[in-house]
């Protein structure tokens, strides 16, 4: 069975913007993020405390949730904004994000 030329290109253009479109939403999450660096939490809930390792918490994140952050990791913890800190270990950074260590 042989595929007409015009089928063929159609469907080769087809194929050619849903990767365009993949790859551009890579670009825009990570370009979403004032610093480069977005960060997705992996614990079930991800206290923010207002030092590295401080005993005030001054927020809440849940799992699988995508927050900007700071390229900054300071005794185990990653900036989030200032006066924000979370463990690192319960922060990945997200593909593609420019978070530093």
């Amino acid at each position: 069975m042989a595929i007409s030329k015009p089928v063929l290109f159609l469907g080769a253009g087809a194929a050619l913007i849903v990767v365009v479109a993949i790859s551009g939403q890579d670009r825009e999450s990570s370009a979403s993020s004032p610093t480069g660096c977005q960060v997705v939490v992996t614990a079930d809930v991800l206290n923010a405390r207002d030092l590295p390792g401080g005993q005030k918490i001054v927020g809440k994140y849940v799992k699988d949730a995508k927050i900007d952050a700071q390229p900054v990791v300071e005794n185990g913890f990653r900036k989030i904004a200032e006066g924000k800190w979370v463990s690192a270990e319960f922060a990945r950074p997200v593909e593609g994000s420019k978070c530093g260590p």
